[in-house]
């Protein structure tokens, strides 16, 4: 048994790990020596049909065998990998005289931007910012805002509801905030709420999901000019062009009056373009007093307080401002569009 160690011991130091050259060599004498069927497992294994002396003798030489051998295994090891990394260092220097990549700087979605403004121009006009939930309960979305039980709006081919629950939904407008805010606080009320909502509409002009920016004002002695002053100031601020609007009677049913506005086309100046359809105007906007019905649902007394509410899409301001002709390229995601911005 000594002869075959001393001769295993000579030709492991001095050839095999002298001669090996990579990691795959060195593992290959690994398995050879210490593997389940190498060399030091295969003596080791042999002790057991020894004598006791035999054992006193050869156990703790073969153990000290074993430690060596993957001691020398394992230097080996970090010396080639030590060697190899030196050799790709060399090989990968770095030119510090070339110039650099140069990296491409994001930019602001459009939605973002027109946000953003909106935000900067009610700030300048006491306007918070307020947010709320876009899974909505049918009282926040439609009850405590006037509608009736039979109002299309509620109807699924318009509203998406979860099936789990039929009294909930994707809220249709960020008005559901104007309810929380109101049950929230006291008047005097001024906030903004932009946000994502959700309806079952889809072509170049309407998207099922979009972006709304929702105005509320509540207070005592509100009253519909102060609501014309405001949305003039916003709408000149925005498109920096000192535009005319004009309001024209409509329905909502969580305001009373309420009226459509129309800007004077930012493209023609009200002249009449493809844009306007000839007209000289464009519908912007919906607005009008807040309904006695809506400040009672809330615990506010009508009588006291008055106060105003308006609504507008962000994508509707986007397109007019950057002349944007199709809703779908705010959702498409390509870099070349955002990238303009």
């Amino acid at each position: 048994m000594q002869d075959q160690i001393n001769n295993f011991l000579t030709n492991f130091f001095e050839s095999e790990l002298k001669q090996c050259a990579s990691i795959d060599d060195l593992e290959k004498i690994r398995v050879k020596t210490t593997g389940k069927k190498g060399f030091v497992t295969t003596m080791l294994k042999q002790l057991s049909s020894l004598s006791i002396e035999e054992k006193k003798t050869f156990g703790p030489k073969m153990h000290k065998l074993k430690t060596d051998v993957l001691s020398a295994i394992e230097e080996k090891k970090n010396n080639l990998e030590e060697t190899a990394l030196n050799k790709k260092l060399e090989s990968e220097k770095i030119d510090p005289t070339l110039p650099g990549n140069k990296l491409k700087r994001g930019s602001l979605h459009p939605i973002t931007l027109v946000i953003n403004e909106a935000q900067r121009i009610f700030g300048k006009l006491g306007y918070v910012v307020a947010e709320g939930p876009e899974v909505e309960t049918d009282f926040f979305n439609f009850g405590a805002l006037n509608f009736p039980d039979d109002h299309p709006a509620r109807d699924m081919h318009d509203t998406f509801y979860i099936d789990s629950d039929p009294a909930t939904l994707l809220r249709t407008h960020t008005s559901n905030v104007q309810v929380h805010i109101m049950q929230e606080f006291k008047p005097p009320i001024k906030a903004i709420m932009p946000g994502k909502v959700f309806r079952s509409d889809a072509d170049v002009s309407h998207s099922p999901v979009f972006h709304q920016v929702e105005g509320l004002y509540v207070d005592k002695n509100v009253s519909f000019s102060n609501l014309k002053a405001t949305l003039q100031y916003f709408l000149d601020e925005f498109f920096q062009k000192g535009n005319k609007i004009r309001l024209r009677p409509s329905y909502f049913p969580f305001t009373e009056p309420s009226a459509e506005i129309d800007v004077e086309c930012v493209i023609c100046k009200g002249t009449g373009c493809g844009v306007c359809k000839k007209t000289g105007w464009i519908e912007i906007l919906g607005a009008g007093m807040v309904d006695p019905n809506v400040l009672k649902n809330v615990n506010i007394d009508p009588e006291v307080y008055s106060g105003f509410a308006f609504g507008v899409g962000v994508e509707r301001l986007a397109m007019l401002k950057y002349g944007i002709n199709n809703i779908k390229l705010f959702f498409d995601n390509h870099a070349y569009f955002t990238e303009q911005f």
